[in-house]
């Protein structure tokens, strides 16, 4: 076993335990951003001018009404900008624009005395436009060919060949939808100077040494005159890893300019109008198919919707490209990717970046040609998995280890689950019950854990011991309801070997660790572990060393547990206390800087080949509905989902991320319909789920009757910390299994072998129109036109559900 995955005696690491912040959360006494404001001392605060049109240039900026309102200090235009306007990476994304991109974009922000001052300063401020054509849906920016950012191809083997070579071939698209992030916490930042004119910020944001560098370049700073701190987050979801620097940057300047601190905390409609969502995707593909159907290849162009700027939109598009394949061997592809430049919001990072919308491809794909091909969806999906010993790789290029957890993980699922028997009962019920459908799905995955661009995976941490045996933590990785600083206690706790109650953290905080990456990509406990690990070990290193001077042995032979130094085969011993006081007074450093990097990765952006990833996460889910046909609404039965963690640092916490994870991508799949204005009218381009009443979101209603979970056991993950995997994105995408159960209980209204489509997401409404749409080819078959079950192909256009 590798010595980064080996663990101790009575490691702390893999015990149960709650969220290291629980207590408060449920007292409403834990601290947020904006908790933090009334405990600052004459606070300004910015409220935004938003122009309520799609597109247009600005012809006048009139600022001086606001000046005249009671209370308002100041009007922030690009005039006030001493640095770079711009809020982004790829300097796309003015601060202060000059051109109106999507509706409601922010073009000034109103500093007050009062949070009203400043909304009434804002609205008194006059925007003239010069207004230009847009491009809302991703059917138009398609047709007028507005893309921008890369455009990667992947390619593997010979698809010509591959097609030459079925004995089934399929074409068709499909086009699903946007998620909103819908965070507990809206966007917040506050900002104040100190008395040598260091800028200290306090962000909800996922990425503060990259909040730290836009707000100094916006200012014209350099980086260590900016500190960046993230005491916590209400939810993050990836919708706070790009989005939140430019909304400090307006704190920052504000608290230059006024030399007053100053408060950004955007309300929930400007939150759901100003800030990106997941990407909405169009996918158009052909696949082959050969006799017993096993996959020959696939031809695919996925079209991610990026909104008005790139922000992570090339990224998330690679990563969809990575995932096309899911736990499927695809021989034969040519999987092209492309992002559509739209008159909307920036879209970003969400919950498995671009891994949810690539998978979400090929098990449509799966689950609309399995009658075609005369199979049951799951002996479709289980005669496709990659196999192990086979040598397979990926379509770019990365082998698969550990492919035999694919089929373990079913197996498992349908074990626990004993589908097998309920599969027969499903079907007695529906023969019983002709208004009423119930079917049973599973899905699986398999998600690869890195950053896709290599220079992201590495992490820093500071770890500090007092001279009363105490220990504080620093790292680089930020907290939003996930656990990773309860994981980071229990690594450090057990690298140290010391009780979890002698470790504390601290807040994540720039001038602490330094360029750290954005707690993302589900890396955080891997690259902050392995950091903090790593200065443990540096620590616990020297203090054998004292330890073995008092206890008379070697250093190799002593050992620390539970706070106590003991030497192999003795019973001398020495309390950690007193260890580390000695350690003080023979001037022993106490203090040590961790650092960890992924190893064993390459990534070729260009090639599109290498293996970007560390490992991949398995997991597999099975989710039973039941459909009324009258109108489309349903309930979730039962979900049974196994999933891979790796040897689990912290079975609770990561029990609680499988569950979450699990019914947010239910939402996305199922509930959570975006809906634009894309008509001509003067509305055109305004979001019209503004609200929580308006945008449907997951509930205890749509939670299922029975849910269970169990993490995979004797999983050791070999060269990562403690032996543990990721956990945070790749249980989203077993919600699959709830849409194809979905669609496999419309078809049941319908004849024997149909194919349903189904629209992304599935609510009652996309679910009434399949069961009709299935009833239709009964009466085919009653009026002798059973031939409409047969073909090779499906066009079909699900965009008119998905994004009326």
């Amino acid at each position: 076993m590798s010595h980064l995955s080996e663990r101790p005696e009575k490691p702390v690491v893999g015990v149960s335990m709650p969220h290291e912040s629980a207590v408060l959360h449920v007292t409403g006494t834990a601290l947020y951003t904006d908790d933090l404001v009334y405990r600052t001392k004459d606070t300004l605060h910015a409220y935004p001018v938003q122009v309520m049109k799609t597109r247009g240039r600005i012809t006048a900026l009139r600022t001086e009404p606001a000046l005249a309102v009671p209370g308002v200090v100041r009007v922030l235009t690009v005039a006030d900008v001493p640095g770079v306007n711009d809020a982004g990476m790829k300097h796309d994304e003015p601060l202060f624009p000059d051109e109106v991109m999507f509706h409601g974009h922010a073009v000034a922000w109103v500093l007050g005395e009062t949070l009203e001052a400043a909304r009434l300063g804002a609205a008194a401020v006059e925007v003239e436009l010069d207004e230009l054509p847009s491009v809302i849906t991703l059917k138009e920016a398609i047709a007028a060919e507005s893309f921008h950012g890369a455009r990667p191809v992947m390619v593997t083997g010979d698809i010509d060949a591959g097609f030459a070579d079925s004995a089934h071939v399929f074409t068709g698209e499909f086009q699903f939808s946007d998620q909103e992030h819908f965070y507990l916490e809206t966007h917040a930042a506050l900002a104040y100077i100190d008395e040598a004119e260091q800028v200290f910020i306090q962000s909800s944001t996922q990425h503060p040494s990259e909040t730290q560098e836009i707000v100094a370049h916006v200012l014209g700073l350099h980086s260590h005159e900016v500190t960046v701190q993230c005491l916590r987050m209400g939810g993050g979801f990836g919708g706070k890893e790009m989005q939140p620097h430019g909304f400090a940057a307006i704190a920052a300047l504000g608290a230059k300019l006024t030399g007053r601190p100053v408060r950004v905390r955007l309300n929930r409609t400007q939150d759901l109008t100003m800030s990106g969502k997941r990407h909405g995707f169009h996918a158009d593909w052909k696949i082959g198919f050969d006799a017993d159907g096993r996959i020959q290849a696939l031809d695919a162009t996925l079209t991610a919707d990026g909104g008005w700027s790139l922000d992570l939109s090339e990224p998330v598009c690679a990563r969809a490209l990575c995932h096309i394949d899911n736990t499927y061997w695809i021989p034969n592809a040519r999987v092209a990717g492309r992002i559509a430049k739209t008159n909307k919001v920036s879209n970003t990072a969400f919950r498995g970046f671009g891994g949810p919308q690539g998978m979400l491809v090929i098990e449509d794909i799966l689950g609309r040609v399995a009658p075609l091909l005369g199979l049951d969806p799951m002996e479709l999906r289980k005669r496709n998995f990659y196999q192990p010993g086979l040598g397979q790789s990926t379509p770019y290029g990365q082998p698969v280890p550990q492919a035999e957890r694919i089929a373990g993980v079913w197996q498992q699922v349908e074990d626990n689950g004993g589908v097998a028997d309920r599969k027969r009962e499903i079907a007695a019920f529906n023969a019983a019950h002709p208004h009423t459908k119930r079917a049973l799905a599973i899905t699986g995955i398999k998600f690869g854990i890195s950053f896709n661009l290599t220079a992201f995976n590495q992490a820093g941490a500071l770890v500090l011991i007092y001279k009363d045996g105490s220990v504080l933590i620093n790292h680089g990785g930020t907290e939003m309801g996930q656990g990773l600083h309860t994981k980071m206690l229990q690594v450090a706790a057990t690298t140290l070997g010391i009780p979890l109650h002698k470790v504390r953290l601290a807040p994540t905080r720039t001038d602490k660790v330094p360029n750290t990456s954005a707690t993302a990509a589900s890396s955080g406990a891997d690259l902050n572990g392995g950091a903090v690990k790593n200065a443990c070990e540096q620590l616990r290193a020297r203090l054998l060393q004292v330890a073995a001077s008092q206890l008379g042995s070697n250093a190799s032979d002593v050992r620390i547990v539970d706070g106590v130094a003991r030497t192999l085969g003795s019973d001398k011993e020495l309390a950690w206390d007193d260890l580390v006081h000695t350690a003080y007074f023979q001037r022993v450093q106490l203090s040590a800087a961790g650092y960890y990097r992924t190893e064993g990765l390459h990534w070729d952006a260009k090639a599109f080949r290498g293996s970007p990833f560390k490992y991949f996460s398995y997991g597999a889910a099975a989710a039973e509905v039941e459909v009324d046909g009258f109108t489309g609404a349903y309930r979730i039965r039962r979900v049974d989902i196994v999933h891979d963690v790796g040897d689990s640092l912290s079975p609770m916490i990561d029990i609680g991320q499988v569950e979450g994870g699990f019914v947010q991508g239910a939402g996305w799949l199922t509930l959570e319909d975006m809906r634009w204005d894309a008509s001509d009218g003067p509305n055109r381009g305004r979001l019209l789920t503004q609200a929580a009443s308006t945008y449907k979101l997951p509930s205890f209603s749509e939670m299922p009757a029975e849910f269970n979970v169990t993490l995979m056991e004797n999983a050791t993950e070999e060269g990562a910390v403690y032996g543990s995997k990721a956990v945070g994105e790749p249980p989203l995408m077993l919600a699959f299994c709830v849409r194809e159960a979905l669609r496999q209980a419309a078809a049941a209204f319908g004849p024997a072998g149909v194919s349903v489509e189904l629209a992304a997401p599935a609510t009652p409404e996309a679910v009434y129109w399949a069961i009709e749409s299935a009833r239709e080819k009964n009466d085919d078959v009653r009026g002798g036109n059973g031939h409409a079950l047969g073909g090779s192909e499906i066009r079909s256009d699900t965009s008119a559900l998905s994004n009326a």
